[in-house]
């Protein structure tokens, strides 16, 4: 729901009612993830999508349907359905979709939800989707607090002591479970949509190509910054698309900078006073990529200085240099389109190959995903 947030919460304020639809499952070769959300209002406006165009007159119909109705819906669409080509649905994937009306009496907690996000601070909302319990009933949940309820205390505080360890990676999904929160049963079905704040991009090096790179993480969901130690290079005029440009010796920078595992780290530098620091304590972190720009040469004489500065092959191979994917890029935006190929593809366990030349399936199940999500 994160990407139509804003569309929706302008209706919300307005008053005006509309049908939330959100992927609840997927499996084999379904375009969107499991949290991609399409929502319609009650004048008929649509925003989002669930399924890339496959299914959304279908989604759209149903929900106009539980806008007049009230109740909320969880259909399946997929090729084993009789009426799959009718929706179109015809790439052999299968997606199931809840779909339930919001407007400020049912959902009195989005505004708290909407702040949250905007201010980077990690925000769940838990709702029941299938089950014994009250269909549609919701519990938001922070870091510190919770919102609302499921309709049972026990139900709410297992949910609430499941969801606290989704937040940090803001990892959408069902949980299965008991009406009164037992973990043994799987009676109530609870979707779970987690929005942790944005991951990171820090971009060490400012030149051309940060400058683009910067654009394309803003585009992925980063949070982009943008570090090095010359401040006549490191401006925010050079970098209007970096969140922050920040003037430091980029290891100093990142010694001081909080790195999980879902922050990506690009040394655009090739400059051996900056790489080889930084690298060496890049390698060392949980970031799920780290990427140095420089020729093959450049590489062979950086591994060599990082060698002597004590890491161990195990710590080399997280290394991705020469940076990217062999596009063919030559401009600093081609070479941008290609080291996110790169995160993408380390993301998601692509192989960066033609999808023509391959016959394994086109969406990869791998939920380790760094990508930030819908």
């Amino acid at each position: 729901m994160r990407d139509i947030l804003d569309a929706v919460s302008g209706w919300y304020e307005a008053g005006t009612p509309f049908a939330l639809a959100t992927v609840v499952r997927t499996w084999r070769s379904a375009p969107r993830p499991a949290g991609a959300a399409l929502a319609v209002s009650d004048t008929g406006e649509v925003v989002g999508s669930v399924s890339g165009g496959c299914v959304e007159g279908a989604v759209y119909e149903l929900g106009r349907e539980v806008l007049a109705t009230g109740e909320a819906r969880l259909q399946r669409y997929g090729v084993s359905d009789d009426d799959a080509l009718a929706v179109g649905l015809t790439c052999g994937g299968i997606l199931e979709v809840f779909v339930e009306r919001v407007d400020r009496a049912t959902f009195p907690q989005l505004r708290d939800v909407a702040r949250a996000v905007r201010a980077g601070e990690p925000v769940a909302v838990a709702s029941v989707i299938a089950g014994p319990g009250a269909v549609g009933s919701r519990l938001v949940i922070g870091q510190d607090d919770a919102a609302g309820s499921l309709g049972e205390p026990r139900l709410d505080a297992a949910v609430t002591d499941d969801v606290r360890g989704r937040l940090l990676h803001g990892e959408t999904g069902v949980l299965h479970l008991g009406p009164h929160g037992e973990r043994r049963l799987d009676d109530l079905a609870v979707l779970v949509q987690s929005f942790a704040p944005a991951p990171r991009m820090l971009v060490f090096g400012a030149i051309d190509f940060a400058a683009a790179m910067a654009r394309m993480g803003r585009f992925l969901g980063y949070r982009v910054t943008v570090c090095d130690a010359r401040p006549v290079f490191a401006t925010e005029k050079r970098f209007p698309d970096a969140h922050e440009v920040v003037v430091r010796w980029p290891h100093q920078y990142l010694a001081e900078t909080v790195v999980d595992s879902r922050t990506v780290i690009c040394v655009l530098t090739h400059d051996p006073k900056f790489d080889v620091p930084l690298l060496t304590a890049a390698l060392r972190t949980p970031a799920a990529y780290i990427g140095a720009m420089g020729s093959r040469r450049t590489h062979e004489d950086r591994l060599v200085r990082l060698r002597e500065a004590g890491l161990t092959d195990d710590e080399l191979v997280r290394l991705s240099s020469p940076i990217g994917l062999d596009l063919g890029a030559r401009t600093p935006e081609e070479t941008a389109v290609s080291i996110a190929a790169e995160i993408v593809a380390q993301a998601w366990g692509g192989s960066g190959r033609r999808l023509s030349e391959l016959t394994t399936p086109i969406h990869s199940p791998r939920a380790d995903r760094a990508v930030p999500g819908s």
